[in-house]
């Protein structure tokens, strides 16, 4: 099992994760993917190096999506069969919860694994709210109840990594463009419970509220339109049958 973080401008909470992973199982593979951060977090990502991790570099910023599948065809390359698990590199996943969820994916083999968020009253309500919304909307389009489609620590079993390679998107969007086409793809989602961590003044955060936002829904116009689409045809076809 691979763990892979998706890094742009990191801070020490990047170094921190790296080390508790390896406190926990010292011969962990760790692949980190420099999303274009530039020279300045230089020594930032030479530390995570120093303590044994595999880094990836994008010469400039290509979004969350990108880094991920750079790193989905990194480890088909260079550690054939493995699974991966993705975390967040701002501090917002426990090493118990990215271990727990790998361990999940373990016995699944056809199943993406996400860690479930709680986000009750301690978590900002514009964030509760959007996540709420997005659960709803989700539901309505795919018809699959999945209470934290935006969480950022997700179980891939090896058989997933040349499909997640194929799936469109190049940044925050892409994660829920995974999720929506799944199932066609043959795979299923399950979610296990995780600590819900929330940063307050989270400055390694890159998301922008309203271009991002923006981005994060189209998926859903897409496949809702491709969905309807389809129907429609299959519908046609009938009655020329």
């Amino acid at each position: 099992m691979i763990v892979l973080i998706p890094a742009y401008e990191p801070d020490e909470q990047l170094v921190e994760l790296v080390r508790s992973i390896r406190a926990v199982r010292s011969s962990q593979q760790i692949v980190v993917v420099d999303d274009g951060s530039g020279s300045g977090y230089r020594e930032v990502f030479r530390a995570c190096c120093d303590v044994g991790c595999e880094l990836v570099t994008h010469a400039v910023n290509r979004g969350k999506g990108a880094a991920l599948k750079t790193g989905f065809a990194h480890v088909v390359q260079g550690h054939p069969d493995h699974d991966v698990v993705c975390a967040d590199c701002d501090g917002q996943h426990t090493t118990t919860d990215i271990f727990r969820v790998a361990d999940e994916v373990a016995g699944h083999h056809d199943t993406i694994v996400l860690g479930a968020r709680s986000l009750g009253h301690d978590v900002p309500w514009r964030s509760r709210f959007g996540n709420a919304v997005t659960r709803v909307v989700f539901r309505r389009v795919t018809g699959i109840r999945i209470h934290d489609t935006q969480t950022g620590l997700r179980g891939y079993p090896a058989s997933t990594l040349v499909w997640l390679q194929s799936v469109k998107g190049e940044r925050f969007e892409y994660e829920l463009e995974t999720l929506l086409r799944a199932r066609r793809a043959g795979f299923l989602c399950h979610e296990v419970p995780i600590e819900t961590v929330y940063v307050v003044g989270n400055h390694s955060s890159h998301f922008r509220p309203v271009v991002d936002s923006i981005r994060v829904y189209a998926p859903f116009f897409r496949f809702a339109t491709s969905s309807l689409a389809a129907a429609w045809a299959a519908r046609a076809a009938g009655r020329r049958a």
